[in-house]
């Protein structure tokens, strides 16, 4: 992060979201949005304004478990490492003007718009993590049911425990600990998808930790499959049952509480025996499903691309194009087009950027004109075409379809709905064919 903010050929614009986007491969014009700070690009970091701040927050990086005060720095290591203040919760009492030696805090700031023009665009959104629903599991009714995003923070050194695992009822060190897999995946009641084997990985990772930590502590896994599918993943999976971690598979029918100790009681079909098991755990941690982000709807009104039915973006072709989004000059990166490891985002990442180097590096764009043309006087402005269109490159008018030549990749899906067959491909429109066919009924084929 920091060398990608002190490079001097990259524009850092964090705090930021697209707002609008139009263009072609070559000459995008992109419009993004810079959320106020509410404070100036002068301040250093010096944070002798968060001391004297009497409002509080709840951290969102420590994932609610921790507070932290309406003028803040986001995490540790934040680049650019700027304090900014949380409106929703700042009570104005200047307290924060008053401490700033450089006069940074400037509390009616505003949103500020730049608008950019770029040939590629690579797309790294990102992921969110599975939040279950209240009660699933236990989660939000069972006090000591946790997500694994939210163990991570616990485990973290600079988490809201300081990295010491303790269970969110009352602090104390659990020496019993159950992780649960699958948890909104491989599911068709909430998603149908794995999440590439990386809640497997993190479990196996997390029990790894905590066994290191107090080797007296009872880790179990309950596990559909243990999808440890990489280099050295298997190695590292078996280190863990050396350590002495119990991987159990078995579906969790339903976790309850225990009022008396604030324990968590878990009912296990083990499904070797096919009996149902009762136990309790001093703290349980749901493997949450990868999610598509919350606002990737949002960003892709403005895209028009395609995604998938676990709502991350499509790639052009699974096999021979996976970098590419249907719509050239639009690449992807990472978790915007599924759940991945860190090494697969890593391989993923970098072909992006090497896709997008190609198109940049030789000044110009070439594309076939097999595209779509539309007999405008003849059109119905019916719409199938533009429903049909896999690429979004139909647009209506009251004049009739208009197509969109960048967008447009030939493959005549709108031809073979249109009913008025007012739309063909150019170099192979109806009308060549027809002379084709009567020369050879008249037996006379005519010269090409």
């Amino acid at each position: 992060m920091l060398e990608t903010a002190r490079n001097p050929n990259i524009d850092l614009l964090t705090y930021s979201k697209v707002t609008g986007f139009s263009g072609f491969v070559g000459n995008y014009e992109v419009e993004v949005t810079k959320m106020p700070r509410y404070v100036k690009q002068t301040c250093n970091g010096c944070q002798a304004c968060i001391p004297v701040c009497p409002a509080w927050g709840a951290n969102a990086f420590d994932k609610g478990m921790a507070p932290r005060k309406a003028i803040y720095i986001s995490f540790a290591q934040a680049v650019p490492a700027k304090v900014q203040i949380d409106m929703d919760r700042c009570i104005r009492c200047g307290n924060c003007q008053k401490a700033c030696e450089l006069e940074a805090v400037n509390l009616d700031d505003q949103p500020e718009k730049v608008n950019l023009k770029v040939g590629t665009v690579i797309l790294a959104t990102g992921w969110d993590e599975f939040k279950p629903e209240k009660g699933y599991l236990g989660y939000g009714e069972v006090q000591n049911v946790i997500t694994q995003g939210q163990l991570e923070r616990i485990l973290a050194p600079n988490g809201p425990t300081s990295g010491e695992l303790a269970r969110p009822s009352d602090g104390k060190h659990p020496h019993s600990v159950l992780f649960i897999q699958c948890v909104g995946s491989r599911d068709r009641s909430h998603n149908e998808w794995c999440s590439a084997g990386v809640c497997c990985m993190i479990s196996v990772k997390n029990s790894k930790l905590i066994k290191q930590h107090d080797p007296e502590t009872n880790v179990a896994v309950a596990y559909i499959d243990m999808r440890c599918g990489g280099k050295m993943y298997d190695e590292y999976y078996t280190a863990a049952r050396e350590l002495g971690v119990l991987f159990l598979k078995g579906k969790v029918a339903d976790v309850n509480e225990n009022p008396k100790n604030g324990n968590a009681v878990v009912f296990i079909e083990d499904m070797l025996s096919g009996e149902l098991l009762e136990q309790e755990f001093e703290l349980v941690v749901l493997s949450a499903s990868m999610m598509a982000p919350t606002d990737i709807a949002e960003l892709n009104s403005l895209l028009r691309l395609e995604r998938g039915p676990d709502g991350f973006f499509k790639e052009y072709h699974a096999r021979l194009n996976p970098v590419d989004a249907k719509v050239p000059g639009i690449h992807l990166a990472g978790v915007s087009q599924g759940p991945k490891s860190i090494a697969e985002t890593i391989m993923s990442a970098k072909g992006a950027a090497s896709s997008a180097s190609i198109i940049l590096s030789r000044g110009s764009y070439t594309i076939d004109l097999i595209r779509a043309v539309v007999d405008q006087p003849r059109c119905s402005v019916c719409g199938l075409c533009e429903q049909a269109c896999p690429f979004e490159a139909i647009s209506m008018s009251p004049d009739g379809a208009v197509v969109d030549e960048i967008r447009c990749r030939g493959c005549g899906t709108c031809a073979s709905v249109c009913p008025s067959s007012v739309i063909s491909l150019r170099y192979y429109r109806d009308s060549a064919y027809q002379v084709v066919i009567d020369s050879l009924l008249e037996g006379e084929i005519p010269n090409p």
